[in-house]
């Protein structure tokens, strides 16, 4: 389902922004990839350029501010989740208690202001304290402290 959107998004984007190829070139990463073939040419983004990308096309609104974050354990790697997706720490991705799976969410981390979007696919935290728990990757991406375990931030949702 989410490859099937990814793509409709990615050539909703690429008829909009075809002739700034070379821009999207340099947006190719040595991490996880989508390959997109339209003709002779091949296009390949980062999945979180393309999140960004999609994000583009919608305005965030704020959900909460000075909201407690964490991340998951690495014993859950693999594992599925609640709607049903194997779980992947190194995805963005989030658990909610109770916004809608495949919610794209951009959290903030207030200390320094890093952002990084994800989409919920999974319930939960399941402590009173916490807000949202963060796929590690996504959590280490906008940390101050790499060793700490949560962080304040502000949860803003993607509204078309």
């Amino acid at each position: 389902m989410k490859k099937s959107i990814t793509l409709f998004f990615l050539l909703a984007i690429i008829s909009l922004v075809s002739s700034q190829s070379s821009i999207l070139e340099k947006q190719k990463a040595a991490t996880q990839k989508d390959t997109l073939k339209k003709g002779k040419a091949t296009i390949e983004l980062e999945e979180n350029k393309i999140d960004s990308l999609i994000t583009s096309l919608g305005k965030f609104k704020i959900y909460k501010k000075e909201a407690h974050a964490s991340y998951y354990a690495d014993k859950f790697n693999g594992r599925r989740t609640t709607s049903g997706r194997k779980f992947d720490n190194n995805k963005y991705t989030a658990a909610h208690k109770k916004l809608p799976f495949g919610t794209k969410v951009k959290v903030t981390n207030e200390k320094n202001g890093k952002s990084v979007i994800v989409e919920i696919t999974d319930r939960g935290p399941f402590v009173k304290s916490r807000e949202i728990d963060l796929s590690k990757r996504a959590f280490m991406d906008i940390a101050s402290n790499k060793s700490s375990g949560g962080m304040q931030v502000t949860i803003a949702v993607l509204s078309n």
